[in-house]
């Protein structure tokens, strides 16, 4: 499981390899599982859904697709296709639940951007928008769908990472686009950030790492006050690689990977390692205050506070 969307404490849609889709309506007491039919053998890396009846779900790969359902996954509706070889879609993000924005691995050294103002129904390619060329070996990271953070009003950070590791910001839903670099871990095809979160236009956290030396933690997670534009350490960093990362308030942070789980209870300055299960993803609820962490081996667990 890499793809999460925490509606509701209730409701909660996961996704995953193997073309698997999983939907709770009672807080996780019982799932129902999903393969839309002929695609059962996706990687749905990113998932986003409305409520316990509309989901849009993106696979990693090539072919590239975009499901949709609006009936509790019974029917999915394919949106887009890609045949190209090198197409790979990374992550998707919504501003609200009609306009949303998909990106994926550089072709032709063009990082591939996708928009929809519709809720889905249909996805323009805005690819051209991005004037800046990706390095060679610069890609983004599918692990979580989350190296891409949207904010309302049309702003929209992406990470890249693999030998040079960039911020990429856009204020104006995708029209126009800065870069920043990112000082993370970097050089390889296996290195970089696997996450991004923003509170809020300013302060902002990206986590990530290794991937193959899952608890290494050296240079796998800074700090913005600035919207992305410089970056810094915190003092006690994330005890290894880390795929996911969240606010759940101002201060408190969770962040989670292959080699565990950890808190911050001082805005991402120091961590406390609070868990060794291995998980790929965390997302708090939309509407409430659940915590949800899902992973390999199709695990998903609640986060409870100590009482």
């Amino acid at each position: 499981m890499r793809g999460l969307s925490v509606v509701t404490d209730k409701v909660i849609w996961v996704s995953g390899s193997n073309g698997s889709i999983g939907k709770t309506v009672n807080g996780g007491e019982t799932w129902t599982w999903i393969k839309p039919v002929g695609y059962e053998k996706l990687d749905f890396r990113d998932i986003e859904a409305f409520d316990e009846n509309e989901a849009i779900a993106v696979n990693a790969g090539s072919p590239a697709y975009i499901l949709k359902t609006t009936d509790g996954g019974l029917n999915w509706v394919e949106t887009y296709k890609n045949t190209d070889t090198a197409i790979f879609l990374d992550g998707l993000g919504f501003w609200d639940k009609n306009k949303a924005i998909i990106f994926g691995d550089p072709i032709n050294n063009k990082m591939q951007l996708l928009k929809t103002i519709d809720a889905g129904k249909k996805w323009i390619d805005i690819s051209s928008n991005l004037k800046l060329p990706l390095a060679k070996g610069e890609a983004g990271f599918a692990a979580s769908g989350t190296t891409i953070k949207t904010l309302a009003g049309g702003k929209v950070w992406i990470a890249s990472g693999g030998t040079v590791s960039n911020i990429y910001y856009s204020s104006d839903y995708g029209l126009n686009w800065q870069a920043y670099k990112l000082p993370i871990w970097q050089g390889e095809n296996s290195t970089g950030p696997f996450s991004i979160d923003f509170y809020n236009a300013k302060i902002g956290v990206a986590v990530g790492g290794n991937y193959v030396k899952d608890k290494d933690n050296s240079n796998n997670i800074l700090l913005t006050d600035d919207g992305g534009k410089t970056w810094k350490k915190p003092e006690t960093p994330v005890f290894g690689y880390r795929s996911g990362v969240t606010y759940i308030t101002k201060n408190t942070l969770i962040a989670t990977g292959t080699s565990g789980t950890d808190i911050s209870l001082d805005g991402g300055a120091n961590w406390k390692h609070i868990s060794d299960l291995s998980f790929n993803v965390v997302q708090k609820s939309k509407k409430g205050s659940v915590v949800v962490l899902a992973g390999n081996n199709g695990l998903i667990y609640q986060l409870e506070a100590n009482p």
